[in-house]
């Protein structure tokens, strides 16, 4: 084997995808000493997004004082880089309003909110930045975007006129009426580009509540009251600004975030995978290799929507390229693998049988040692050729 590619997702709360790419490329070379192994950034529009765009665009990182999902004081990072001469920032939502900022016993969508977003957003209008590139996955939210809205100046009233502040997840269904803010500089001339990595829609059964919301914390008798919110704002923007966000496809991303944007920002959504291959030039990258090595912390249901896994084994099915995944945990079955494109799909470990197995598998060098020795049996036990023979 002469070339491998390694392009993984980050292994969310263990490893970055570089360092996911590293301890791979490890074990390519245990196996292979003498095989050339370009490892790559990648994310498709949660944690690592900004990273992997601003080092792509060969911007620069920049940081901000923002509230994180509970309100509490944190810094940001986020990337500004000259695209076509338009000074952009490259951000990631999970920066200020992700799941990962919270420990468990705090996660509680009826709390939390994407206030901390706006405040990003609005440092990079301050900072003379007109068009957004923005990743929304991972959030910890399903405030419908308002609390980004309200940092950005819009207003929100109840049905008495009373105005609402703070706004959070259990506070969406008193909202009745939405002001656009008077005078936030930038604001109006800014374009947003939204990188997303699921369709959800922004309301009912298959919506922002319904399917998000049990990850973020959110018991039974907390979806409803979430969907609920959710519903009525809805009514609000289709019967105020004319936009039904329970037709359109990523508007229930980040809790309903994907719809703020849309209704409110003009956003367009596109796939946060195809947004940053395009951009580290990933199809370039894979010529002439033999194979390409990719990853994420959980293989599921979710693999195959628009997350890293799929993108590149898009793109490597039409070079005829070979693909092995590796997974913190897999649920996939043998038949969703091979329709996912994968030539090959392994475990890096045992499925941890409690939480304390859970706590060690993750730790960043327990998680690197089992990607390595998972990758050099792979490649030890499987020669190319049968590779091939599985695409």
């Amino acid at each position: 084997m002469r070339k491998v590619v390694i392009a993984p997702d980050s292994f969310k709360g263990s490893l970055s995808s570089l360092e996911a790419a590293y301890a791979a490329a490890a074990g390519v070379r245990a196996v292979f000493p003498e095989c050339e192994t370009i490892c790559l950034e990648t994310a498709d529009g949660g944690e690592g997004t900004a990273s992997a765009l601003t080092k792509a665009l060969k911007g620069q990182m920049t940081e901000a004082i923002v509230s994180d999902p509970l309100g509490r004081k944190i810094t940001a990072a986020y990337g500004i880089a000259e695209i076509s001469g338009m000074k952009t920032a490259v951000m990631e939502m999970s920066q200020a309003s992700g799941l990962t900022l919270l420990d468990p016993e705090e996660r509680n969508p009826l709390l939390t909110s994407t206030y901390g977003t706006g405040e990003m957003i609005h440092d990079a209008l301050h900072k003379g930045c007109r068009r957004f590139l923005i990743g929304i996955g991972g959030s910890a939210t399903n405030d419908a975007g308002t609390g980004m809205l309200e940092a950005l100046g819009f207003s929100f009233f109840d049905k008495e006129g009373q105005r609402i502040t703070g706004l959070c997840g259990g506070l969406v269904s008193r909202i009745s009426k939405i002001e656009p803010p008077v005078h936030t500089p930038g604001l109006a001339e800014s374009e947003f580009i939204v990188a997303c990595d699921v369709e959800t829609p922004f309301c009912g059964p298959e919506g922002a509540a319904a399917v998000f919301g049990p990850q973020k914390g959110a018991t039974p008798e907390t979806v409803v009251l979430l969907e609920a919110g959710m519903q009525s704002l809805n009514n609000v923007i289709s019967r105020d600004f004319g936009t039904d966000l329970s037709e359109i496809k990523g508007s229930g991303a980040a809790g309903g975030l994907g719809g703020a944007f849309q209704a409110f920002l003009g956003a367009s959504l596109q796939s946060g995978i195809d947004m940053v291959l395009e951009a580290i030039g990933f199809e370039e990258a894979i010529q002439g290799a033999d194979l390409i090595i990719t990853g994420e912390g959980k293989m599921d249901i979710q693999t195959a929507r628009g997350k890293v896994i799929s993108g590149v084994a898009s793109i490597a099915r039409k070079h005829g390229i070979p693909v092995m995944a590796i997974a913190g945990i897999m649920d996939m079955t043998e038949t969703e693998i091979r329709d996912l494109g994968l030539s090959a799909a392994y475990p890096i470990c045992p499925r941890p049988e409690d939480r304390s197995g859970l706590e060690h598998a993750m730790r960043p060098e327990t998680a690197s040692k089992n990607i390595t020795a998972t990758v050099a049996r792979a490649l030890e036990s499987l020669s190319p050729s049968s590779f091939r023979a599985n695409l």
